[in-house]
């Protein structure tokens, strides 16, 4: 059985449901009724409200532009819980690799670290196309989830997503898929809906910034993720079919942490993830901190190119110091 270091496996998990469709109905409708009032109820303040930050409309900073080509983009104070600026934030949008935040997350909270992942072919490198991003695992190599989630969030490994969603999903990615939709279900992301879990595009795999705001406050109280997402680095010991192990280092795919873009003078950037497909656009969320100790969501969603994604990005995070 997968992932049996925390007591979770996806067979537990039906049986669990299944239990409490029989024996809790009441409960369930209640569930149910939240569940599809989210966005009346979240805006009133009755659910999830108390902890989150929250917006019904765009927001806007005094004298400052956004950039109108973009999708989406937000700015949410976690520790003031306010909303300081968003722009289309319940529009649907495409995702790309931003994905991996919610594989990350499932697979942290049925997996432990230490667990060993045997590589299957479909999610060897070579299954992918030549343009997509890969960690380089071979069919058979044994990973640990620690090394692949790295390798996940650092490089954006599209096969690093596939191993993980066998391995935790008991050998299937669509039920590994169908518990990452159920934890956006339970964070309140109802607007959020994933086929695969590495965002490689489908038209029926969509979320919304703030749905996705929702999600990544949900992994940064995960040490593990914290620990990720904050690196320079990551080195990997990777065992091959013959026995021989081979090291191969992961370094993060933000301009920021490459040095390709400067860094914004308005806050720490502490870490996050981004991505890219041509229909989603180049997407990044972050996690910021200010001189006095408040953190920050930022996200922007859909930029035209990798310098505007930064451009837009430092833009949002520069306003920081204005709004204290």
């Amino acid at each position: 059985m997968k992932c049996t270091g925390k007591g979770i496996s996806v067979f537990s998990v039906l049986v669990f449901s299944c239990v409490l469709l029989t024996g809790c109905q009441s409960e369930n409708t209640v569930a149910k009724y939240e569940a599809e009032n989210y966005n009346n109820n979240l805006y009133e303040g009755h659910l999830y409200a108390e902890d989150l930050c929250v917006s019904k409309d765009d927001v806007e900073i005094e004298d400052f532009t956004g950039d109108s080509s973009l999708h989406a983009a937000g700015l949410f104070n976690i520790d003031d819980k306010t909303v300081d600026y968003a722009y289309n934030i319940h529009e649907k949008i495409y995702p790309a690799s931003t994905t991996k935040i919610l594989t990350a997350l499932t697979a942290m909270e049925l997996c432990d670290m230490d667990e060993t992942v045997t590589v299957s072919q479909d999610a060897a490198a070579s299954s992918f196309d030549i343009e997509a991003q890969v960690c380089g695992l071979q069919e058979g190599d044994q990973i640990s989830m620690e090394a692949l989630l790295n390798g996940l969030l650092l490089h954006s490994g599209n096969d690093n997503a596939v191993a993980i969603a066998e391995y935790a999903g008991d050998g299937s990615v669509e039920d590994f898929v169908n518990l990452m939709n159920k934890k956006a279900e339970e964070l309140g992301a109802t607007n959020t809906h994933f086929v695969t879990p590495n965002g490689l595009h489908d038209e029926n795999h969509y979320t919304t910034a703030y749905d996705m705001y929702l999600i990544f406050n949900e992994c940064i109280k995960h040490q593990e993720f914290m620990d990720i997402i904050s690196s320079d680095s990551y080195t990997a010991d990777i065992t091959g079919t013959d026995g021989t192990v081979r090291q191969v280092t992961w370094y993060p795919t933000s301009y920021y942490a490459k040095g390709e873009a400067a860094l914004p003078d308005g806050a720490e950037v502490i870490g996050g993830k981004t991505g890219y497909t041509g229909e989603a656009g180049n997407c990044l969320i972050l996690l910021d901190q200010d001189e006095s100790g408040k953190h920050y969501i930022s996200i922007v969603m859909g930029a035209d190119s990798k310098p505007l994604l930064y451009e837009d990005m430092t833009a949002i995070i520069n306003q920081i110091p204005n709004l204290s």
